[in-house]
């Protein structure tokens, strides 16, 4: 596909919140958009009410949207944004690859890092269809604000500069304002940490520990973060920006977020087994967790905070007993 090509065509894999959030901003556009989503009840809804009535009820959505359960019909597009959450990626990239045609962009939305093999999106897509070309998009956004087209800066990380500008202004609007970066590892490793760091967030203030407490916890996750880019190739300055920093002061502030909210339940005494009883999506952060550790030790990089919200996760170590462990470790220089 030329760089220069007209790209009208878009479509979004992934019916939940955010998939359908980035549908309305990419019909706000000006793109024709078409949205996958594997639930019935998902693509009835959008199709005859112009509205996510499970994901993002309330939500009037743009006639130029429509959905579908058909993955061939959501690959004869210009552009694609993947969006479905980060464990299920590989196997929906694989029913999907056979569909894509050569060239085609794929903006990889989805905030994680899969279980098994410890790889980012980036990776999982080179592995399922090599002949794509990634990009990724992410930064501090919550599906409700940017559904209402309020102001949102987001990461565009590319490799290529030149489709990275197409493809910002293919989807980009007055209040929706992607910059472009080209450092897509440290795109996604921000992306993913925040999400465990966001949990641990809402254990800090679900225990009551204070606001002090929750300062220093960013502060010192935003730490690993950057030790766990560093290591990984990913560019110092990417990790400062939207994607990084500016996602993680989000995530970790607000109980808007399915992490942060997650992490205050298990702070005042909920089991995961009652917070995923609740519903309401996927719980990025509690998937990535153990993944992340296992990488972070593979890399013989040093992160804290993020071993003991995995600990916690697994009912390896209790509450008190990780915050413990946490204020009992060495003084150190900043």
């Amino acid at each position: 596909m030329s760089k220069s090509a007209q790209m009208d065509r878009v479509s979004v894999i992934g019916g939940g919140a955010w998939g359908t959030a980035l549908a309305q901003t990419c019909a706000s556009a000006g793109r024709q958009v078409h949205l996958w989503a594997r639930e019935a009840d998902v693509v009835q809804s959008i199709e005859s009410d112009h509205e996510n009535k499970r994901f993002l009820p309330g939500a009037k959505l743009l006639p130029t949207i429509s959905a579908s359960s058909d993955l061939e019909k959501a690959a004869r597009t210009d552009i694609i944004l993947v969006v479905t959450p980060a464990q299920f990626t590989r196997a929906v990239l694989t029913d999907l690859a056979p569909h894509i045609a050569e060239g085609t962009p794929m903006l990889l939305c989805s905030k994680g890092i899969e279980q098994n093999s410890m790889q980012f999106m980036s990776e999982v897509l080179e592995q399922t269809v090599p002949h794509a070309i990634p990009a990724v998009l992410s930064g501090p956004s919550f599906a409700a604000d940017v559904v209402k087209g309020l102001p949102t800066a987001v990461t565009l990380a590319c490799s290529d500069p030149a489709l990275g500008r197409v493809l910002m202004n293919a989807i980009g609007t007055r209040s929706f304002r992607p910059y472009l970066a080209s450092d897509i590892i440290g795109a996604e490793i921000g992306g993913a940490v925040k999400n465990v760091l966001a949990i641990a967030c809402g254990i800090v203030l679900g225990r009551e520990l204070g606001k002090s407490a929750h300062a220093a916890l960013i502060t010192r996750g935003f730490a690993e973060m950057t030790r766990l880019g560093i290591a990984l190739g990913a560019m110092p300055e990417t990790l400062r920006g939207l994607c990084g920093l500016g996602d993680l002061v989000l995530t970790c502030s607000s109980e808007q977020s399915r992490n942060m909210s997650c992490g205050l339940a298990l702070g005042k005494g909920q089991s995961m087994a009652q917070i995923n009883a609740r519903g309401g999506g996927i719980i990025e952060g509690a998937a990535t967790a153990p993944a992340l550790t296992a990488l972070a030790q593979r890399e013989d990089i040093d992160m804290p905070i993020s071993e003991a919200l995995a600990a916690i996760l697994s009912d390896k170590i209790g509450i008190d007993a990780a915050i413990e462990g946490l204020l009992s470790r060495p003084f150190q220089v900043e």
